[in-house]
């Protein structure tokens, strides 16, 4: 076990690795089953549905103001459902062991193989492995496989969870001698650009049989840059540790995330029982108390968000591009964290964060035994925390996108009596011991009360300290006096409230809504909106700008994670029914950005940015409150219709620069210079009623597999393809070829209409439509329609 060395004030460790560890013989188990949703399974017939996983049976019903999930769980129903997957295994496979494998179910899942009970997981977050060797049969004889899914018991959620089995499913075959489920541990104990030191450490189960352990490091070109064998290893439960010296690494960096691949072999009588694959980063990094952030020896400040699970319309099947093409946006405005709140997050998450450069806060619970909800985890807590943390840590803690645990979010027991204050320490004090029992990457919790009665942080067992909010209590003073010289990183922050192309004026008058996070709705908007200016935000938050800019004059902040960077299903505050989903994010629930999303372009990337806002659609003569965003410039000009409306200039800690202007139709236009240079333009016009339908996709080539997809943007323009910022036409859909409608969107936090539905309203002139592979080369042509408007069609080439 590599060692956390504690110098100064800060945790100084070496490399992890990536973990889509995973044996050669591990397939994707997702078709061909049948669902039924209901109390009771029937025993064959038409009541079963055939489809394929993942599969995430609420986003399929309708929004419900009754349902008992609420607003907060996205009012769509849970229930309980079935699914079952009838299959065969070749009779060559008698002699081996067969596994399968569960990425989550939410939430109380059975399962069983032919009519046997193989065990229940409550967690619906957690991955789970269940070996059913015993109860298989070969050859032409077919085997059951059954999953009861309950999630009846309402609401046990504070955003919406989806349910049924929503991440995928796996079988795995392999010899009688084998690397165990997440069976290695990747560290590196020396890591410097001349030579890296690297462990692995590999359990082996099996039978009492003697087996040869062949472990090789293979860098991305194919290169065999390490290798070692272990002979005569006993397969049964053993663990063994083989070191290697790698001259002159290749570091993974959030720029350059470079992987290798550790690739061990179980080997017996001359023949290979298994092969085992664990992807490899190599780098070092600190969090320190005076500094912040260290990564490979230099300074990094974390610019991060945090995610709920659910993809938008898709719900919460997951899905590899939907998650791939979230974290291009969110790369794309200069974000490099993420936070997977409040929950152990899909393996393909961490895959392409590790992938694409993102340094992740796994975290693992929203409760421990203090309730948010009836029917939340806190029920299970006491009976299942010390596995599902176990299996959380094992099965990520060689990903290199990793940097630190997160063991609670907001904890209720953070206000506990005094009289508790010992019981809430035992509880971090398992928790701590169980994460250091199994990785040395530091702990922390979100804390949301910051004071010095906080029974969590009084306790001093994590590394890290963490607050939600409370961005007046960052500075170095108050947290050392508080809580000692520890590192410290905003766990979540911002909280601001927008709606996409929606502009309350002026853009200085402030709206807090609610009052209070537990005080009903007062003199909000009418239409449920809040403004995309930066002047709508909850109390307990504040502006995006205020939060960066205390981020960016503060070096022991290791870094911030805005809540959030997308919309989510759920949680709408400030408002309540017809309200369904949130306002908090920076790109909101189809993908499309906020206006925030350019803030942070032009602080945290370096590539020339200018973003003007609001549209030019309005009325003569009106007060309009005209923004800038931008980066390498030293100021910015307005013009409208041709005249100058002046020069303005980012002053002290600004972050934006506005002009107050009288409205006319026309264009108006903002030039960013740099030394009396034009750096760039931008034009907004004014758009006329709408005339016709583009359609723009983020691929027109896709794979021919059943789950890859393509995300097409619908607009809505006038008759010069300017798009109409108020337009609202009903788009019908029709896709054929090789492909299916997965989902439409809009981005409208009230929209109540199907995501499932073959048409969708634009909202602000935007639309999205998602289109899905069946598996079958071939194009997939996508037919956009509106009354009076002009058709568009799209073609994307599935090959």
């Amino acid at each position: 076990m590599k060692k956390i060395v504690l110098i100064g004030a800060c945790w100084l460790l070496g490399m992890h690795t990536t973990v889509w560890a995973q044996s050669v013989n591990r397939k994707k188990f997702n078709q061909h089953w049948q669902f039924f949703l209901g109390e009771t399974a029937p025993d064959a017939g038409s009541q079963w549905r055939n489809l394929s996983l993942p599969h995430d049976w609420s986003i399929e019903l309708p929004f419900d103001s009754t349902s008992p999930t609420g607003t907060g769980g996205g009012a769509l129903r849970g229930g309980m459902g079935w699914y079952k997957k009838i299959f065969t295994l070749p009779a060559a496979d008698k002699d081996k062991n067969i596994f399968i494998d569960f990425d989550g179910v939410y939430r109380n899942s059975e399962v069983f193989i032919n009519g046997q009970s193989l065990g229940v997981r409550p967690n619906g977050y957690i991955s789970f492995r269940y070996d059913i060797t015993p109860y298989v049969k070969f050859g032409n004889q077919q085997n059951i496989l059954t999953v009861k899914v309950d999630n009846s018991q309402q609401p046990n959620s504070r955003w919406y969870s989806g349910s049924g089995i929503y991440r995928n499913v796996w079988l795995v075959t392999t010899g009688k001698a084998y690397v165990a489920n997440w069976g290695t541990y990747i560290t590196t104990p020396q890591v410097s650009a001349q030579k890296a030191i690297v462990k692995v450490a590999t359990t082996i189960s099996g039978d009492n049989g003697l087996c040869d352990v062949v472990t090789s490091i293979v860098n991305q070109q194919g290169k065999t840059v390490a290798s070692q064998v272990q002979k005569n290893v006993l397969a049964a439960n053993n663990s063994i540790t083989q070191q290697f010296s790698i001259a002159v690494p290749i570091l993974w960096s959030l720029e350059n995330p470079y992987l290798y691949n550790v690739v061990t072999k179980i080997v017996r009588n001359g023949k290979t029982s298994d092969v085992y694959t664990t992807p490899l980063g190599i780098r070092s990094f600190l969090f320190d108390a005076d500094k912040g952030f260290i990564l490979n020896g230099k300074p990094v400040k974390i610019a991060g968000v945090c995610n709920h699970h659910d993809l938008g319309c898709l719900g919460t099947a997951v899905n590899y591009r939907a998650l791939e093409r979230q974290l291009q946006i969110l790369k794309g405005m200069g974000i490099n964290g993420i936070r997977t709140s409040h929950n152990p997050p899909a393996p393909e998450l961490l895959e392409l964060c590790d992938k694409m450069g993102f340094v992740v806060m796994d975290e693992a619970f929203d409760m421990w035994r203090k309730s948010k909800n009836k029917f939340d985890y806190s029920v299970d807590f006491d009976g299942w925390y010390k596995q599902d943390l176990t299996d959380q840590v094992m099965r990520d803690r060689n990903h290199p996108s990793i940097f630190m645990w997160s063991i609670g979010n907001e904890i209720m027991e953070q206000w506990a009596p005094e009289s508790e204050a010992d019981a809430v320490k035992n509880i971090v004090s398992s928790m701590q011991q169980i994460v250091k029992s199994l990785d040395d990457r530091p702990t922390v919790t979100a804390n949301n009360e910051p004071n010095a009665y906080n029974r969590i942080l009084q306790s001093g067992l994590t590394d890290i300290i963490g607050y939600n909010y409370n961005h007046t209590k960052w500075p170095s003073d108050s947290l050392y006096k508080t809580w000692g010289r520890k590192p410290f990183i905003v766990t979540e922050s911002v909280s601001a409230l927008q709606t996409r192309g929606h502009y309350d004026m002026p853009s200085d008058s402030m709206h807090i809504w609610p009052k209070r996070w537990d005080v009903p709705l007062e003199n909000a908007n009418p239409d449920f909106t809040c403004s995309a200016y930066e002047n709508c935000a909850t109390p307990w938050g504040g502006t995006h700008m205020q939060n960066i800019q205390m981020l960016l004059k503060s070096k022991h902040i290791s870094g911030m994670y805005v809540w959030t960077g997308f919309d989510y299903i759920g949680e709408p505050t400030p408002y309540p029914w017809p309200a369904r989903s949130s306002y908090f994010g920076i790109v909101d629930l189809a993908g499309f950005p906020k206006d925030a999303y350019y803030l942070y372009q032009s602080v945290f990337t370096s590539k020339a940015m200018l973003h003007l806002f609001p549209h030019w659609n309005w009325q003569p003569g009106q007060t309009i409150d005209m923004w800038a965003y931008y980066n390498q410039a030293d100021e910015v000009e307005l013009f409208i219709n041709g005249k100058s409306k002046g020069i303005k200039r980012k002053t002290g800690d600004a972050l934006h620069v506005m002009w107050r202007v009288a409205f006319e139709p026309g264009t108006v236009k903002a030039v960013s210079r740099k030394n009396g240079k034009v750096v760039l333009t931008k034009e907004l016009k004014t758009a006329g009623v709408p005339a016709k339908i583009e359609l723009l996709a983020d691929r027109l080539k896709i794979n021919a597999t059943a789950d890859d997809m393509s995300f097409v943007t619908v607009k809505i323009t006038d008759k010069n393809g300017v798009v109409v910022p108020d337009a609202a036409n009903l788009v019908q859909f029709n896709v054929s070829g090789q492909g299916t409608l997965a989902g439409v969107d809009n981005g409208l936090q009230t929209d109540l209409s199907s995501f499932k539905a073959s048409s969708k309203k634009a909202f602000n002139g935007l639309a999205l439509a998602v289109i899905q592979s069946n598996g079958q080369q071939g194009a997939i042509v996508v037919k956009a329609s509106a009354a009076g408007l002009q058709d568009a069609i799209i073609t994307i080439n599935a090959q």
